[in-house]
């Protein structure tokens, strides 16, 4: 009977060591695989840090914040919106030393004074567009190689994204770069396949935002954007262009 009982312990004790080591085997797979993800993460965006070291381009333009709409600059802003049944332009200033939403002053919607509605709309939508969106650095690729251009593209991080942009996960960004001035062209946002956007459904979500770099802050800031939506309504097309315009920063 005792003979039984040392053999249970030890049964226990072996079973209990074995587990052990098979645990420890498993976390040690698991480590194994996360440290070869990361660095093949971290591989696809060194291949871009390099080719940007090769031809002398600063390589913080791929930081989101770096190329964002500057918050602490003051900026004109002209938007047309333009569908089959009508076109609409808005006039408006930001200036950061204002508090909360009087940093936007929207000065006229289609030549007239907006309605207090039309500018808490208007606010509501540019506070979400100045967000920045970090990237999937697994993401990126190099597209384009020539003696004058480089084009690289990327897509977003989609843990980060809210319900209202989800659709951006199905979107790959194209950067373009001038390897004659070594500065940063365009940004072009091309779906990869059909995405719901609010109502809409579209078949094509195509933006292009140009950048010029402001020498006083050391950075890129966008001056014009382009969007061209083909989308459909309840089955009806519903295509969509606004053209976004942004002049005279002043830092504040």
């Amino acid at each position: 009977m005792k003979k039984t009982m040392v053999m249970t312990k030890e049964d226990f004790s072996t079973t209990k060591s074995n587990f052990r080591l098979q645990n420890y085997k498993s976390n040690g797979l698991i480590l194994f695989f996360l440290v070869l993800f990361t660095s093949a993460v971290s591989a696809q965006k060194s291949k871009i840090v390099d080719v940007f070291f090769k031809y002398g381009i600063n390589s913080s333009i791929l930081d989101p914040q770096k190329i964002k709409r500057p918050d602490n600059f003051a900026f004109g802003f002209k938007q047309t919106i333009i569908t089959s049944a009508k076109e609409t332009e808005t006039i408006a200033k930001f200036d950061p030393s204002n508090s909360g939403a009087e940093q936007w002053n929207v000065v006229s919607i289609d030549g007239k004074s907006p309605s207090k509605s039309e500018v808490n709309s208007f606010r509501k939508n540019q506070n979400k567009a100045s967000a920045a969106t970090p990237t999937d650095d697994a993401s990126y690729k190099i597209e384009k190689e020539t003696p004058d251009q480089l084009v690289i593209s990327y897509k977003v991080d989609p843990d980060s994204l809210t319900k209202e942009n989800a659709f951006v996960k199905d979107c790959r960004f194209y950067m373009t770069i001038n390897l004659k001035t070594k500065k940063l062209e365009q940004i072009q946002t091309l779906n990869e396949k059909p995405v719901k956007v609010n109502i809409l459904t579209a078949d094509k979500f195509d933006i292009v935002l140009k950048y010029k770099w402001n020498e006083e802050a050391k950075q890129f800031f966008p001056v014009n954007e382009n969007l061209i939506m083909e989308a459909k309504f309840l089955g009806q097309p519903t295509n969509i262009q606004t053209i976004t315009e942004y002049s005279n920063y002043v830092k504040k």
